[in-house]
């Protein structure tokens, strides 16, 4: 027969501590990476067919974008450009002139690319940069390099143009509109502000500034003249 003492001591006893209820909308997340897609020889092998760049950096940014490729080239577009940046105050001392002539003959251009050595201006991929360079200059007939070379004459005659369009829109909006029609008109005359004709989702910058991380050298067009029969 159990006493009453032993009753009253098994009584006293501490009960096991409880869990803490966690209500459903507490409880901690588990959060899990995003699926990731096969980075194979093929899926590296195919951005840097689009990009130019080293098989090192395709492979990181592919790894960084969980194998996505549209995720890949804006990784390397985005590095392509601090890199680029980072090459501003480099010096020039080579480069090379190359033509393109359409087809029908009547109209042409030439383009200087230049950059830092002979090693670079001499290479392949670098003429044919210039090369497609010039053929894009004869197909988008550009009238600025960058737009520091527009001039205050430049910009004074588009808006005498432009300021007669707009001169019936609300006097608290005119100014703004002009503004804008100014921008789209001259992005269309900058060379390095246009759509690159054989990759429209490139723009020339961002095409020159791929070849700056693929050679590593500091490279920029110069200078571009295009001819048109009776012009």
């Amino acid at each position: 027969m159990i006493g009453p003492i032993f009753l009253n001591s098994l009584a006293k006893k501490k009960k096991p501590d409880r869990l803490p209820h966690v209500p459903l909308s507490e409880e901690p997340i588990i959060k899990r990476n995003p699926p990731t897609t096969m980075i194979t020889t093929d899926t590296i092998k195919n951005l840097r067919d689009q990009t130019g760049v080293s098989i090192m950096q395709c492979k990181k940014a592919l790894e960084e974008a969980g194998g996505n490729m549209e995720k890949a080239l804006v990784i390397l577009r985005k590095k392509s450009g601090e890199f680029a940046a980072k090459k501003m105050d480099r010096t020039f001392g080579a480069g090379t002139v190359q033509a393109y002539i359409h087809a029908t003959g009547n109209v042409a251009s030439l383009v200087e690319l230049n950059c830092e050595t002979d090693f670079v201006a001499k290479n392949a991929d670098f003429v044919a940069l210039a090369r497609d360079l010039a053929m894009h200059v004869t197909a988008t007939n550009p009238k600025f390099v960058k737009s520091d070379d527009i001039t205050e004459a430049d910009t004074h005659a588009a808006k005498e143009v432009f300021a007669e369009e707009v001169k019936d829109k609300p006097a608290d909006k005119r100014a703004k509109i002009l503004e804008g029609k100014l921008q789209a008109y001259f992005a269309e005359m900058v060379l390095l502000d246009q759509p690159f004709v054989k990759n429209p989702e490139l723009t020339v910058k961002a095409l020159i500034d791929q070849a700056v991380q693929k050679f590593g050298e500091k490279i920029a067009v110069a200078r571009f003249k295009r001819f048109k029969v009776l012009e």
